[in-house]
């Protein structure tokens, strides 16, 4: 019997490529492990008008954790299109199987990593070492959107909030709202996450990036959350920074900064800068971690131009499957990825297209396996 049951997602596009060179990879570490294939993605949706099927949920019920590859996502009216002409018109409507996993199984930590490694010669600097903790699970991605605005939720609006009545004479169908949904214990949660990390790994700040000075109520309430936490932190540093001007300081001085904690549209912004800092997406993992499940994925789309070409970095997936044998508690084997990954890239013998090299995907991946050895 084996040790692991991990579901097997590739998904879209250049998902199939980077999950096959983490096979090549997997199977050299000899992780013991059974890999569960489950359906999901753009054709899914195509066919049956669900890219995240049920059938493929039940599989992650009975599974440790899942590695993911890539998905398509496109607007509402694009995906609307793509349906099979006997779902037309149906009512089906496209949502994110991504985000829909992270609010199913409550994966309510995004950890994005964000490492230079010696040798790239993306690297915007070879002294950064960020870790980006998103919150995964609420604010604009809650899902709590209207268009057009029903008329008994603009009554209340204008009832409860004085600021509605500039958009009172608006007709119903010329507003769309998105509702930035936060809760204390999810503040709570991801601020608590990082100072956990930070004094795990000996790090001497946390830096909480929002817009308390706009966005009162939301960003408001994450601040206030994390000075109650840092009083429990007495050796590690909050720094708190409004988004815009993180940018500005990830991009001038990203040295000086550690763990970065953020809220989920926030984050998402600033994992992907952090990413481009240390090479770009071809370098940028991730984990979804809940209380009693993950999913590990590159933040890397689908890329479908290059989809069976073998072409991308799957740097990102090898370091995606890094986070889950941490996860799992494969230490070693963790360590040892890392180090082959490492290697392959201060070495430089190996390097895809982006990295101004003509090896494949796969190529990578013997070489990461080679070094395993």
């Amino acid at each position: 019997m084996t040790k692991y049951k991990i579901a097997w997602l590739p998904g879209d596009g250049v998902g199939n490529d980077v999950m096959e060179a983490a096979k090549i990879v997997l199977d050299e570490l000899k992780l013991d492990a059974d890999y569960i294939p489950g359906d999901v993605g753009w054709e899914f949706w195509k066919k049956e008008g669900n890219p995240l099927p049920d059938r493929t949920i039940k599989i992650l019920k009975e599974t440790d954790c899942c590695l993911f590859g890539a998905i398509t996502s496109k607007p509402k009216e694009e995906s609307e299109k793509e349906l099979a002409p006997e779902l037309e018109g149906k009512g089906y409507v496209y949502s994110s199987p991504i985000v829909r996993l992270r609010q199913e199984f409550k994966l309510h930590t995004n950890l994005r990593p964000c490492k230079a490694y010696k040798g790239n010669p993306l690297n915007y600097r070879d002294d950064i070492d960020l870790v980006v903790f998103r919150e995964n699970t609420e604010d604009l991605y809650s899902g709590v959107e209207f268009h057009p605005l029903p008329k008994e939720v603009m009554d209340s609006l204008l009832e409860n909030h004085p600021k509605m009545k500039k958009f009172k004479d608006t007709p119903l169908e010329d507003i769309a709202l998105s509702c930035r949904i936060f809760t204390r214990k999810a503040c709570q949660s991801i601020v608590r996450q990082g100072f956990e990390y930070a004094k795990k790994f000996k790090r001497n700040s946390v830096t909480v990036v929002e817009k308390p000075n706009v966005i009162r109520e939301t960003s408001g309430l994450m601040i206030r959350e994390a000075r109650k936490i840092a009083q429990e932190y007495p050796g590690i540093e909050l720094w708190e920074t409004n988004v815009d001007a993180m940018c500005m300081w990830l991009v001038k001085n990203p040295q000086i900064y550690s763990v970065l904690v953020s809220s989920n549209m926030f984050g998402d912004i600033i994992s992907d800068l952090c990413a481009q800092l240390i090479g770009g997406l071809g370098f940028a993992s991730s984990a979804n971690i809940g209380d009693n499940y993950a999913v590990f994925e590159p933040t890397h789309g689908s890329a479908p131009k290059y989809a069976g070409q073998y072409k991308v970095n799957p740097m990102a997936m090898f370091l995606t499957v890094k986070l889950m044998l941490d996860y799992l508690g494969e230490k070693e084997l963790a360590q040892r990825l890392e180090n082959a990954i490492a290697r392959v890239i201060e070495e430089g013998k190996v390097r895809t297209y982006d990295l101004g090299g003509t090896a494949s995907t796969l190529d990578m991946a013997r070489e990461v396996a080679r070094k395993l050895s």
